[in-house]
């Protein structure tokens, strides 16, 4: 292959992974604005289904809650949604001690 595209892949390859690092590990407000910026992005480009993925992507940016999610947790979840099974309880007398 030529030498300057290798270059290029290269680059591109290590940028993506350094994007991947800054968005997992990056505070949680780089998160929302980096997935706004890119539906914003994706959202001017022609093709169709890029449209429906900057869509997913402004959903997923705009989301509120502790882990991202629907804020909905525990027993308290919206209607329509999956509810979590109750808390199990283990009485501490039976849990044993580790050697």
């Amino acid at each position: 292959m030529n030498g300057a595209l290798d270059g290029f892949l290269v680059g591109l390859v290590l940028f993506a992974g350094f994007g991947y690092a800054s968005y997992s590990l990056g505070p949680k407000s780089w998160r929302a604005r980096l997935l706004t910026s890119g539906a914003v992005l994706l959202g001017r480009l022609p093709a169709g289904w890029l449209r429906g993925l900057a869509g997913r992507m402004a959903a997923t940016a705009s989301r509120a809650g502790s882990c991202g999610g629907c804020d909905n947790c525990g027993s308290s979840a919206a209607a329509g949604t999956r509810v979590s099974a109750p808390e199990v309880r283990v009485p501490l007398a039976k849990i044993g001690k580790r050697r």
